[in-house]
């Protein structure tokens, strides 16, 4: 039987309080140093934070299915934003996490001051562009609303998608750092800005969306179906990864977690799963 630890933002701040300081371990519990002072403890479960979808559901697919044979006993707790799951594995609250790419996670690391390394790519989430109230991107005209992510990466990301399709236009060279005071000519939209997690319950309200793909699957969204358009997965930057303090890379478990991660019985879950909404994306580890 599955067991899933759903964690939202009030409670993990005062979980980190709690547990802060026993999850860190000391130099007289031998076990539990990391890389950079010993050993980690094989015996204890990994603790993985995660997004609920598709991240969660890719971990515990791997903890019913593969972990046991590999000896590794996983731990999946899920957040519901993006701040906390980096912080808490900064903190060693979590061992591990899995729910961001690259360039979000560069963000954070500078504005935080945190020390969080990408382990190996897992899978890609195109960001998309939805509507409750209009059918085709050509119906999107002067005066409607688009609301979009409001964080530094998926924002400019977010601005990149709508560009490349026509409506708005950037200044050159912003790429995906763009801000809205970077449009050159809205062509008479107006944009809302909401905290990425947000941004699909906001689609009764505004005329479209831009939404991370992980919460428009959350939402029932189909980003290969729903999305008015969607992000090329061909050259994309933004890989989702497994992730760990910096330090913690060679934690035997965390080998053997993203070696499972990058198996074939989880790129046939991923395709059978999200049928093409989600895409693996194995390879070289991402680039710290």
């Amino acid at each position: 039987m599955r067991k899933n630890i759903k964690i939202t933002a009030a409670a993990a701040s005062v979980a980190a309080l709690a547990l802060g300081l026993s999850a860190c371990g000391t130099d007289s519990d031998p076990a539990s140093k990391s890389e950079s002072g010993a050993k980690a403890d094989t015996s204890k479960a990994l603790v993985v934070a995660a997004s609920p979808t598709p991240h969660a559901d890719i971990l515990n697919f791997v903890k019913k299915n593969l972990a046991e044979k590999e000896g590794l006993k996983l731990e999946v707790k899920e957040f519901t934003d993006y701040v906390l799951p980096n912080t808490a594995t900064q903190s060693g609250q979590v061992d591990a996490n899995f729910f961001q790419h690259k360039p979000y996670l560069d963000d954070f690391n500078a504005k935080n001051k945190t020390t969080i390394v990408p382990v190996v790519n897992v899978h890609l989430e195109p960001l998309g562009l939805y509507s409750k109230k209009l059918k085709d991107i050509k119906d999107i005209k002067a005066g409607q609303t688009v609301a979009v992510p409001n964080d530094t990466t998926n924002g400019g990301r977010a601005l990149q998608l709508l560009a490349e399709n026509g409506l708005i236009t950037l200044k050159d060279g912003v790429g995906t750092s763009a801000k809205l005071s970077d449009i050159t000519d809205k062509k008479g939209l107006e944009f809302k800005e909401l905290e990425a997690a947000t941004v699909p319950r906001a689609l009764n309200d505004v005329d479209a969306a831009v939404i991370n793909g992980n919460y428009a699957l959350e939402a029932k969204l189909s980003p290969a179906k729903d999305s008015l358009a969607l992000e090329k997965a061909e050259g994309n930057p933004y890989a989702n990864f497994l992730a760990v303090k910096d330090g913690n890379e060679k934690d035997p478990r965390v080998e053997k977690l993203a070696k499972l991660l990058n198996s074939d019985e989880v790129k046939k879950f991923i395709d059978d799963t999200y049928q093409g909404s989600i895409v693996a994306s194995f390879g070289a580890p991402a680039k710290s």
